[in-house]
């Protein structure tokens, strides 16, 4: 039964939004995961959608699914680029993978407004800032 199936709770994972380099207002983001723990993680499937209301209009985006062989121990890996013109809704990444002979899943949620410099911190493994929730 499902009482009977152990919970793994993710820890050592990250999701990032980190601006580019050299910034202007029409230049993709990048959404990166970062593997914190001393293993590697295998079979890692994400999936991305943004959702809310801009300017009292419902909007959602399409529903994008990534897959991931493998991210190496404390490593970094790209997922996606992002338009600055989704930060106005709720992004969303849903990340499955599995370690040492378990899988894993946790919800990744960017709120509106969230994504935005007065939130950067630094990013493991890279010599900038971004947005990171582990």
């Amino acid at each position: 039964m499902l009482k009977d199936i152990p919970r793994q709770k993710v820890e050592d994972l990250a999701i990032a939004i980190i601006p580019p380099a050299e910034s202007s207002e029409d230049d993709l983001w990048d959404v990166m995961i970062i593997n914190l723990h001393e293993a590697r993680i295998q079979s890692v499937m994400v999936t991305a959608k943004g959702y809310g209301e801009i300017t009292g209009e419902k909007k959602e985006t399409a529903t994008f699914r990534y897959f991931i062989e493998e991210v190496a121990a404390l490593a970094i890996e790209k997922i996606e680029p992002i338009q600055p013109a989704v930060f106005e809704l709720t992004n969303e990444y849903w990340v499955s993978f599995s370690l040492d002979g378990h899988l894993f899943d946790k919800k990744y949620i960017f709120v509106k407004g969230s994504i935005s410099p007065e939130n950067f911190t630094p990013i493991p493994f890279l010599n900038r800032k971004g947005i990171l929730i582990r």
